[in-house]
Order: structure tokens, then sequence, then C-alpha cells
């Protein structure tokens, strides 16, 4: 069941330019209020859903109309005693009492909710997400001056709260739904690379790829001028279509950032050249500005990129956004391909919609040196100079000043270090990996194909037959070179099972191209629908074996996927395929329900059936040599290390003068940082031990401190924060572990609850509930722990 709201064509919209609706109170134009904002809703959401069932009764009472007898007409429950505004915080919150009565109608609190008492947990916390989002716009309403952006906010008010009394599901209704124009953004920006520079070497295509890439995520995350303030700036431009794309954009794709109830779409992928010609004039001129006033910070592999390439290719492509004849805006572009064409899904496609909102919404703080960037470990890898068919899937990218107020983890060694350790490396190329010794028993596996690609040597493309568009006689060659060399390497495989498979348009491969001929391939199904690919024939031409190519093919072939996000591999390997699969990181044990791939995977007599999970944080291609890379910083940081503590003590003569015993810390030379545990009897009994820890953990999931910590954080509502914390724990976690019998010593179990409290102090601040919370809840468990005798002296 879904509830739409109409919003009239051309409607006010929500907001003023550069202010993205933030949480209640928040405003003005920087895109960090926008954030904080909506990691303020996520937070009173994660603290709604983990309170106590009748604590969320009464909250979705309040938005329930009364179901007493008698056709009562009270649309909301009422407290007779409503809670102080501003709440106190001293102020124990009030037992939930279902007989309560409405000051409204006199029904009970339970008349309200009788609808809600069969409700799945999972429903009613969507339902309370609702309920949010709705006081949110309520207090928009309140706060906003403009009466036409007033309008649409309660337009939206309106809509979540008929969901709520309907439990239905939020549906903007318009004229029309997304995508509104086409081709999309997303699609002409892609159409304008393959038209414009797909003649370029494969390294210079790639620099115009990753231009490409950080245009469309300016777009995606840029805030549009109201229409009002657009008439002023531009009086002679059409204001009616301006204002219906406008209020498209604030309803699909700007207010759904704060109130996730609504669905959000990307704004390259539903809107087109129309949008793209309103801003992009002003676009183009801040972007610039902003690369000027913030050239000396740029790195300085980064400084050509942005102040020259970037300038030439936002003046090329505004020549085609503007120009009445431009091919790239038709819908048969790819129709009218050349033969040299590279296929579209190989050159690139803007971010996910869901994917988290690192980055900063205002339309003047624009780190333009964060193009390519995901963590310090790839940053060293030069973003330039990804896989020639460019299929490299775009992780969250954090901006560059947004990094440096992430709080520091603990451990975490000094960048400054690093950096000076780097600087004292005196061959470079031993740490980047592609330059080392090939022939060196450390080598990646993957290493010399690595090389090969950056050179120019060999490329990687995704390609596939098509029914619905005009052949490419350059993917067609290719085509029937790999029905070859699958049939030449699978002499098993009938010849004629193999060409329909890999002419099947529902099968794509992977082909790895050398002087313009096919050498390797991976051919594959993908079922988005189910989660996973089947891959059907994997093989290299015999004179290219044992370079890497294997390797590094499966590597693009991961990227490719977790870009789709699809992370799931299945393939049947025959009995000498199975340790190349193992190498890749397949095994025996699969992680796909056996209800997901029956009947959908091809079955092979006599083959064994293999899986991969791919892990979307790691970037495959990379990998080794991020490795290799850290492993050096490593070696050399030792190195520091060991020549700043290395120093011969004397011997300890204490003994001789009849000491029999000393503290180990008082030894002159033993490691800084060390600490003696408490001291404390350690249960013997296996049995014993689980009963006392059981009880302790029992007491601190009791305590009225402990539910942020109840159980694992989501993602969803805490963003970013599993790249800050590492070891994440939780109380559910623990008492998982507890039942499998994980903790054989009190020491693991305590140094898993030291570690919940220790990653909530490092993720928060110190201002923060959560934070006086842990501080709390740490000191009632080593109370527990005291009573109990595990530990008689707290360092």
């Amino acid at each position: 069941m879904s509830e739409s709201a109409g919003i009239q064509q051309g409607s006010p919209a929500i907001g003023a330019a550069g202010s993205a609706p933030a949480a209640p109170g928040a405003g003005g134009t920087e895109g960090s209020a926008a954030t904080v904002g909506s990691a303020r809703i996520a937070v009173k959401k994660a603290q709604l859903r983990s309170s106590p069932r009748p604590k969320k009764l009464e909250k979705l009472g309040v938005y329930s109309s009364c179901k007493a007898e008698g056709a009562c007409k009270c649309n909301g429950w009422k407290s007779q005693n409503p809670p102080p505004t501003p709440p106190r915080m001293d102020q124990q919150p009030n037992t939930v009492n279902l007989q309560e009565r409405c000051r409204s109608c006199s029904h009970t609190l339970g008349d309200h909710v009788t609808h809600l008492e069969n409700v799945s947990e999972e429903e009613m916390n969507r339902l309370l997400g609702i309920v949010l989002d709705v006081e949110y716009l309520y207090t928009c309403v309140h706060k906003e001056e403009d009466a036409d952006t007033k309008q649409v906010y309660f337009s939206l008010f309106k809509l979540l709260r008929k969901c709520i009394l309907q439990m239905g599901k939020p549906v903007v209704e318009a004229q029309e739904s997304p995508p509104f124009e086409k081709p999309s953004i997303d699609q002409g920006v892609n159409n304008f690379v393959q038209y414009k520079f797909s003649h370029l070497p494969s390294k210079e295509r790639q620099t115009i790829v990753e231009l490409a890439k950080m245009f469309l995520n300016q777009i995606n995350y840029w805030q549009l001028e109201t229409p009002s303030q657009r008439r002023q700036r531009a009086p002679a431009d059409d204001a009616a279509g301006y204002k219906i794309n406008y209020t498209r954009w604030l309803c699909y794709c700007n207010v759904p950032q704060f109130c996730d109830s609504l669905p959000r779409y990307e704004t390259t992928q539903i809107f087109g050249r129309t949008l793209l010609r309103s801003v992009f004039t002003v676009m183009r001129k801040q972007l610039l500005e902003q690369a000027r006033q913030e050239k000396d910070k740029l790195p300085p592999e980064k400084r050509t990129l942005i102040l020259t390439h970037f300038p030439k290719f936002l003046s090329m492509l505004e020549e085609e956004v503007y120009s009445q004849s431009s091919p790239i805006w038709s819908e048969d572009f790819l129709a009218g391909s050349s033969v040299g064409q590279i296929p579209i899904h190989t050159v690139i496609s803007a971010a996910p919609v869901a994917r988290p909102l690192y980055h900063s919404t205002s339309p003047v703080s624009v780190d333009l040196s964060s193009c390519g960037s995901v963590s310090p470990a790839r940053k060293a890898v030069s973003a330039l100079e990804p896989s020639p068919g460019g299929e490299k899937r775009r992780p969250p990218e954090p901006l560059a000043h947004e990094e440096t107020k992430k709080p520091r983890i603990v451990g975490d060694i000094p960048m400054e270090l690093i950096n000076e350790v780097m600087a004292t490396i005196t061959d470079p190329a031993s740490m980047l990996g592609p330059e080392t010794n090939l022939l060196s028993a450390h080598s990646a596996r993957d290493e010399a194909a690595r090389l090969e690609e950056r050179r120019g040597v060999i490329e990687f493309h995704v390609i596939g037959n098509s029914l619905n568009q005009k052949p490419n006689k350059r993917i067609l060659m290719w085509l029937v070179g790999l029905q070859n060399v699958f049939s030449h390497q699978l002499p098993r495989m009938p010849k004629e099972y193999i060409t329909r498979l890999v002419f099947d348009p529902k099968h794509k491969t992977l082909s790895l191209i050398k002087d313009g001929r096919v050498i390797g391939g991976i051919c594959f199904r993908m079922f988005p629908s189910q989660g996973f690919t089947e891959i059907v024939f994997c093989a290299v031409t015999s004179n290219e074996q044992v370079k890497g190519y294997g390797t590094h093919l499966m590597n693009h072939l991961k990227e490719y996927h977790i870009k789709h996000d699809i992370l799931n591999f299945l393939t049947y390997a025959d009995e000498y395929a199975i340790g190349y699969f193992k190498k890749q990181g397949f095994s025996k044990d699969i992680k796909v329900p056996k209800a997901k791939y029956v009947g959908y995977i091809k079955d092979y007599e006599g083959a064994t059936l293999m899986g991969c999970e791919l892990n979307p944080s790691i970037p495959y291609t990379e990998f080794s040599v991020i490795i290799k890379k850290q492993k050096e910083i490593i070696k050399k940081l030792i190195e520091r290390k060991q020549a700043q503590i290395r120093k011969v003590y004397p011997g300890l003569s204490c003994f001789k003068e009849g000491v029999r015993q000393i503290p180990i810390e008082s030894i002159p030379g033993i490691q800084t940082g060390w600490k003696p545990v408490g001291k404390g009897k350690e249960l013997k009994d296996p049995d014993q031990l689980y009963s006392t820890l059981k009880t302790i953990l029992q007491h601190v999931k009791s305590h009225q401190n402990a539910w942020p910590f109840m159980e694992p954080v989501k993602k969803t509502e805490a963003p970013g924060y599993y790249q800050v914390i590492r070891f994440p724990m939780d109380l559910k976690t623990m008492s998982e572990r507890l039942k499998s019998r994980y903790y054989t010593t009190r020491k693991l179990f305590m140094a898993d609850m030291q570690r919940i409290f220790t990653n909530c102090r490092e993720y928060n601040p110190p201002e923060s509930e959560y934070y006086k919370c842990a501080n709390l809840l740490e000191k009632f468990f080593y109370t527990k722990i005291k009573e109990t005798g595990l530990i008689e002296k707290i360092n």
C-alpha cells in the first residue's frame, strides 16, 4: 500500500539556495550544517528504534486516530501530562501506561494503537522513522519565512502524516515520474567523453574519465538557487520550466537526503540537458574560482589535473551543453557510434543512489582534490592511471578537508611521520610495486599484468552482444576472438555451446586485449535479483599464461561487480581450475543460500561448485600494491624505532643483594606502553566462568545507560562510523560470543567490553550523550567485575 501526495507542477520549492534542509534549528549555506542535520536525525531515529515497545506505541499513538467504539474523530492521542519544553535532562522518563486517557477525546492510549498490536518490529521502526521526518518537516514549516516554500513543506508534511495514519508508504505524486528527461546528465557526459576523447591513448583517456567523474559528483551534491533568486539573476530565462525542475529536484533528490522515508534519486540520473543548462554557467564559475583560491592546498599530483585539465574539460563540455546540434544529447548516439567507439558501459557512471553523503553540499566548499581518493593507503596509487577499460568502481570519497577533521584512532601513526619515512625510502620503485623485479619471490601474481596495463600494453573491456543496438564491428570481432580462446583452452566444452553463451545478450564477457587482439577473458551472467553472478568460462590463451593475466582479469571483474552491487560469484570448476579459483578467493563454502541459485546456475557433471564473497571496501586491482607499500613503510618505521630504543642496559645486580623479586615494569629497557593487569582470580572451571560472565553481562545489558550499545552500529545511522572504528563491538555480539563459549578467560571478556567504551569515546564528542553513557556504564561494569572477584585492582 502506497500513499501519494500531489505536488503541483511548478509549485514553490523547498529551501533556499545553498541551504539544504537540515535538522530543526540548523541552517546557513555550509554543507557541513546539512551533514550535521542529517546525522542528528539519524541519531534520533536510532534512539527511538532502540526504545522499549510501549515507548514506541506511545510515540505512534500521538499520530494515530482513535479506534474506540462510537466513531471517535480524534486523530491523535494527547497526554494528560505532556513533558516540559524543552525537556529537562535530569527528568526520568515516565512509565508508559496504555490506560492513560487522551486529553482530547478521553479514550485510552490503547484505543489509539489497537491497530499496531500485531505489527512487526520492522514495520513499527519504519513508521517511527516517518514520525521523526514529520516532526522535522513541522519544524521547517514554522521556521521557513518564504510562503511558497512553506506550502511545499506542508504538502510533504501532510503526505507523511497520512502515511502514518494509514500505515502506507510515501510516494510523491506528480504529472511525471523520474527520469524526467532522456538522455540523462550522466548519459550525456558519457557520450561527451566518447565523442571527444575516444581516440586518445588509454592513459590520457582515463584522465578525462576522472574529470568526468568529478563533474558528475559535483552535480549530485549541488544546491540549486530558488526560482525567485534565479528570476532576479536571469529574468529572461524560462522561469516556469526552471521552477518545475527545481521542485522535482527538491522532492526527489534534496529533501530525501534528510527525510529518508521519501524515495531518493541522484540528480544526474533523473535530469537531463535542460537542468544542466540552467546551472552550468554558475557552477563552472564557482568551481574554477574555488580551485584558484585553494591551489596551494592541492596535492602536487592533482594540481595540473585541477588547474589545467579541468578548465579545458569544462569549456569543451560547455560547447556541447549549449550547442543546438550536439550529437551527445541524442538518444540514438550509440546507434551511430563509429567502429572504434568504446562501449558506453566501460566508461563512467555516476555514484549509486544509496551511497553515504560524505561530500560537501555547498556550491562553494568544493575540494576538487578529492577526486579518486578513498583512504590514506589508496591515495598513494595514482588516481589518473586506473585500467584503460575504465571499469573502476567509485566508492564514497571523503573530501580532503573533512578527512583532517576526523577523530584520530588510538594507535594511529601520525601522517607527518609516515611522510617523513616515505621520503627516506631511497628506491621509490621498490615500494610502488609494478617497477620491482618481476622475478622476485615476493612479487605479486598480478604485478607484471598491472605494469603492462599502466604502460598501455593491455586493456580490459566489458563487452556483450546486443539485439537492440547497431552492431559494433570491433566488439563483434572481439567476441569472435573470445569464442576462439575459450574453444582452444576448454577443449571439453562443445564449440556450439561456447558460441551460444558468448553471443547470448544475457551474458557479458570481460575481455583482455593485447595489441588489438583478444588473449583472454571471463564470460559471466549477472543475476541482480538473486544477488550473485555465475562465471561460465575463464581462460587465457596458452602462450600468454603465467604472466598474472588471470589474476588481474579476476580482480577487474571483482571491481566491476562491486560497482554494480553484486557481491557474490558462483562457478562450477573442473579439476584443473580448482587451484586457480582458490588463489582468487573462491572456496567450496558457498555463502549464497541454495534457494537463491538453484534453477538459475548451470550444473556441470563432474565439476565442483565454488563461491567467492566480495568485500566492497577492497580495491582489488591495486590491493597488492597497497599491501606492498604498507609493508615497506612498516619496515622503515620499525627500523627507526629500533634505532631509537637500541640501548644496552647493565645487568640486574639487585638479586645478588638478596632481593627475591622485583616488579616487571621496574626493569630497565622494558617496552613503554605496557601496563600490568589488575590482579584477580582466574576461574579454572569453564562452567563457573561462563556463569559468572553471563551474570555480569546481564547486569550490564539491564543498566539504564546500556541502550546505545545493545546492537551493532548501523551504517545508515552513523555515516562514516566504520571508517573511523576499525574493530567494532557491541553487547549483542558479546552475548553471541559468550553463548558460543568464546570467552575462555576473563581477559578476553574484559577486552571486548572495554572496546565498546573505547570505540564510543573515539567516535563521539565528549559532550555527547553517548560519551556520557559509555563513562557511566564503564564504571558500573568495573564495579560488577570487582564484586565477583575477577579483578581486585583497577589500574
